[in-house]
């Protein structure tokens, strides 16, 4: 992206104009005991924030990842020193790609909103959001601020797989996009349809696969960003313009990562900061948990090809803290107390595909009303999920279940392809709370397990307090408990320690997910009056 933004001049540090757009000796205010005195630790997020694409505006660092099938999808991320994060918004409100997103006759299960690319553009101050979607159709949203609202402005009948959204030196719009055949899109002024596209590169069998493009202009360069699944990083290189020719180098292939057991830090973006410093915001494939944002300095060669710095060989569990301009402020902590005040949710949370927006609502707590009757979670509409944090976390929400129905359950689960939930049931009056597992999925994400009930305690009266402790560490237990509590105080652990799966193929990792579905009949309701993420 041509990460470009007017910074004011004050400060007393100039830097060069590059691909940031600054004007040439800018001065930017730094603080020296800030930056020399601390470094970061990878990852620098420890959820799942997969496909990140990264870029800066004036003194703020944004970033967009991957959602697949949750709602609202393709999260903005907001930093002002590239380490510390918080979640300011979506890109993409709703789902509304057809009627499997609604859980309505079919699933989107691992579809959706896949990398994508996030940009801005000086020239009407306009952020742009570009991604294909189904491999039919790319859509493109904008918004005059990271944090919404966004709306659609276009769909492209070319299916940009992957792309990498370029805002020229000259403000004309590029996408570089595909798989293993490598094309550049040109867009129209308007950005709302294509000029022309044109293959620029075919990667050699000796590479095999790359994809996931990030597309920048630097010191008058060209350069495509690529990613080889799940182990390396490419980059293409053109001094003769957007549509090539183009040069192959590898940056980085089987390099060991950060994260104990995980794999290589792969599939992210560049970014320069104000000091003119480069950085490169990667992902770190660690199931169970999911794909985990890790950060490294990067130099660049005489001849214009960029380096990943090193510490002993491998990407660094730490590096000194980039040399930026304090923060005007603390960022929102991903952890912490949610009590759902306000009239709308908090951007931490996202659907398990689009919700039935009359089946719920916040304000005084969040009203789950039943959306679905089912004996299948998978198929529960207004499932709402969270993020788990690494390594391990814990998520306690407190119910109130004295609306429930017959045949109603409702609960707190760890949700993917291989699932388990504590909750409660109601059934012929009784009330109870149970330890469910068994939840499966197939490799084509049809259900083949719909639970097991496996512990089980009565409830006597109308309020509980659920939880349920994760440990996402890459390793052979990965284990989650849950327990309960029923004063609000003093907890008893129900059912066996649940194994979470680590295959990569679901992408997405586990979530924390709240629900309430009916098995007979609609009209049951839960309220959660409050809900904790904490860390050890």
């Amino acid at each position: 992206m041509a990460m470009s933004c007017p910074d004011q001049p004050v400060g007393r540090r100039r830097v060069l104009a590059t691909a940031t757009g600054l004007a040439a000796g800018a001065l930017l205010p730094l603080d020296p005991a800030r930056a020399a005195a601390s470094s970061f630790t990878n990852p620098v997020i420890w959820q799942d924030f997969a496909d990140i694409d990264v870029i800066r505006v004036g003194a703020v660092y944004y970033a967009s990842a991957s959602t697949m099938h949750y709602s609202p999808g393709a999260p903005v991320l907001r930093s002002y020193d590239l380490v510390n994060w918080e979640i300011a918004g979506h890109s993409v409100p709703t789902l509304d790609f057809g009627a499997k997103y609604d859980l309505n006759g079919a699933r989107g299960y691992v579809r959706g909103v896949w990398a994508s690319s996030l940009a801005y553009r000086p020239s009407n101050r306009t952020f742009y959001w570009l991604g294909q979607i189904d491999f039919a159709r790319t859509y493109v949203y904008t918004a005059t601020a990271a944090e919404g609202p966004w709306s659609r402005l276009t769909t492209i009948s070319t299916p940009y797989y992957d792309a990498g959204l370029l805002v020229d030196t000259d403000d004309t719009l590029y996408v570089a996009y595909g798989n293993t055949t490598i094309n550049v899109a040109q867009l129209s002024p308007d950005g709302r349809g294509q000029v022309r596209t044109q293959q620029v590169f075919t990667t050699p069998s000796s590479v095999g696969t790359l994809e996931g493009s990030r597309f920048y202009k630097i010191n008058g360069q060209y350069y495509i960003f690529l990613t080889r699944p799940a182990n390396g990083q490419y980059v293409l290189k053109s001094s003769g313009g957007p549509f090539g020719p183009y040069t192959l180098r590898q940056v980085l292939l089987d390099l060991r990562g950060p994260i104990p057991g995980g794999g290589v830090p792969h599939q992210g973006g560049l970014v320069q900061t104000q000091s003119g410093a480069w950085y490169y915001l990667a992902f770190v494939d660690a199931y169970p948990g999911g794909r985990m944002p890790v950060l490294a300095p990067i130099s660049w060669t005489s001849d214009g090809w960029p380096t990943v710095q090193l510490v002993n060989g491998a990407w660094g569990t730490s590096y000194p803290q980039p040399a930026l301009p304090a923060p005007p402020r603390q960022v929102t902590p991903m952890t912490g107390v949610d009590t759902f005040d306000g009239t709308t949710l908090k951007p931490r949370w996202e659907w398990n595909h689009n919700p039935d927006p009359t089946k719920w609502s916040v304000g005084d707590g969040l009203t789950l009303r039943t959306a679905t009757v089912t004996d299948d979670l998978y198929w529960a509409r207004n499932t709402l999920t969270h993020r788990i944090q690494g390594p391990t976390s814990t998520a306690t929400v407190d119910f109130d279940v004295s609306a429930m129905r017959d045949g109603d359950r409702a609960g707190l689960a760890l949700l993917r392809d291989s699932s388990a939930w504590i909750g409660v049931r109601r059934d012929s009056g009784v009330t109870r709370v149970v330890m469910v597992n068994g939840l499966t999925m197939d490799g084509s994400w049809n259900t083949t397990g719909t639970g097991v009930e496996v512990a089980a305690v009565p409830l006597a009266g109308n309020r509980v307090r659920l939880r349920a402790n994760a440990d996402i560490r890459p390793g052979a237990a990965r284990p989650a408990v849950f327990s309960y509590s029923t004063d609000g105080a003093a907890f008893a652990r129900l059912g066996p320690a649940f194994s979470m799966g680590n295959d990569w193929r679901f992408f997405m990792g586990y979530r924390f997910a709240l629900f309430n579905h009916a098995t007979r009949s609609l009209g049951g309701a839960v309220r959660a009056t409050r809900f904790e993420l904490s860390v050890p």
